[in-house]
């Protein structure tokens, strides 16, 4: 990945190029985004920028060895961590990320920008939690104690560190923050706040904005299909509960609130709470007379204006707030059936 294959954040791009060319390379990085924003393209360009043979005007060459291997994420300098569980690919009783790394390297080299609903059903965890444990910090701990492969730069690239418990970020601090030599970690995350304190103050913090309307279409347009089915699947359910809430249908809200507690992960619902209070705003923007700023495609303009016209003032507030405490409820691992249902019920109350 170099930077030019980047899309949006380029001022973070020529940050990071700016640091590696000035030699100020921060032994730690917090990269924070809203999910699917590119902060591991950025990642990726950044660690295959440090390690380039032959850089040139604020870039990677990427024909060199080091480039190809980055290519591949196969540079045996640069290791991978993510949140796992134990699954049906991997037969490890206490699974880490190396356990996982082929669906790992499969899933970034074709889709950098994949949420991590998308890493989940990679690795084939859909139904489960993540989590970064302390075998985990061990086997890093282990390979950063090894001489680099390249005499180049060692890298760890952390992705979503707020999966990390106590205990493992107990065991990797000492490292963060005196690396050896030449040894750089990149943490990604979508929720500082929930990155441990010990961790995050140790950090050079950047934030990765979210990508424009235009740039987001051209991710989508990498991966039509999957985005297409999962937006099909997502607004038919979110028409559905809208229209039953509308109507002041409570079986059929109820109804949908059992089908959002269906939804075969917890990253699964977390995207589908994502998406409805993305609904939701445009409804709010159309009713503020903000119609220029709602991001309301053509095609759904009827939709969206019919709910503006039948949603009261003051539901869109609301809900959204309520969207919000689902989310962090789902995070603890609250009873998804409880949760929808309450939220259904919420709506309705409001409308």
């Amino acid at each position: 990945m170099r930077f030019a294959d980047i899309i949006g954040n380029a001022p973070v791009a020529d940050m990071l190029a700016s640091m590696a060319d000035s030699g100020r390379v921060a032994h730690a990085m917090l990269l924070y985004e809203n999910e699917g924003s590119g902060a591991l393209a950025l990642a990726l360009a950044y660690v295959q920028y440090l390690n380039c043979t032959n850089p040139s005007h604020g870039d990677s060459c990427g024909e060199c060895p080091s480039c190809r291997q980055m290519a591949k994420l196969v540079h045996p300098d640069v290791h991978f961590v993510f949140p796992v569980n134990k699954g049906p690919k991997s037969s490890d009783d206490k699974p880490t990320s190396e356990s996982y790394l082929k669906y790992w390297r499969e899933l970034a080299v074709a889709d950098p920008y994949f949420t991590e609903s998308d890493l989940q059903q990679a690795i084939g965890i859909e139904s489960k939690n993540g989590l970064i444990a302390v075998a985990e910090a061990k086997s890093i701990i282990s390979k950063l104690s090894l001489a680099s492969v390249t005499d180049g730069y060692k890298a760890v690239i952390f992705y979503l560190p707020e999966k990390m418990n106590q205990e493992t970020a107990n065991r990797l601090l000492k490292m963060v923050e005196e690396p050896p030599e030449k040894t750089v970690f990149l943490f990604i995350t979508h929720a500082p706040e929930k990155v441990l304190q010990t961790i995050f103050s140790r950090c050079q913090s950047v934030r990765v904005m979210p990508l424009t309307k235009e740039e987001a279409a051209r991710v989508e347009a990498l991966r039509p299909e999957r985005d297409m089915e999962e937006y099909n699947m997502f607004m038919d359910l979110f028409s559905d509960l809208l229209r039953a809430v509308v109507s002041r249908d409570l079986t059929g809200t109820l109804e949908c609130g059992e089908a959002m507690a269906a939804l075969d992960s917890r990253e699964k619902q977390k995207a589908f709470c994502n998406f409805a209070a993305g609904c939701i705003r445009k409804i709010f923007m159309l009713q503020q007379k903000l119609p220029q700023i709602s991001e309301v495609e053509e095609h759904e303009h009827e939709f969206y204006s019919e709910m503006a016209a039948k949603c009261p003032k003051g539901f869109c507030v609301k809900t959204i707030a309520n969207i919000e405490k689902v989310v962090s409820m789902i995070d603890r691992n609250v009873s998804s059936k409880i949760l929808f249902c309450d939220l259904v019920n919420r709506m309705f109350l409001n409308i």
